[in-house]
């Protein structure tokens, strides 16, 4: 299993394309991360479908870990004149909430 923070392996795309079937090989052997780059620049990543897997596994628990806390948030009812006070021009009701 590839480690976060390993060095990828770079190469320019001309040259990528005449050794992609070594690239795969690297990459799901050797388990290594292959970066294709253009004029120096990264184009493309090559990385073993384990460890993109594990990369959407981390970003889908990281998107959870915000809406939970986005969710513990309550809402505060303001004072009635707070909002003319400060000019606010539209307020967040609850659906479900009667007025």
């Amino acid at each position: 299993m590839v480690m976060m923070g390993t060095m990828a392996y770079e190469i320019p795309v001309t040259q990528a394309r005449a050794e992609l079937a070594e690239l795969i090989n690297r990459v799901v052997y050797g388990g290594e991360r292959v970066v294709v780059t253009r004029h120096g620049k990264p184009l493309v990543a090559f990385v073993s479908a384990a460890d993109l897997q594990r990369l959407e596994n981390e970003e889908s628990a990281e998107e959870e870990q915000v809406i939970r806390s986005v969710s513990s948030i309550h809402s505060v009812p303001s004072a009635a004149g707070e909002r003319n006070r400060f000019g606010i021009a539209a307020e967040h009701r609850d659906p479900g909430r009667e007025d």
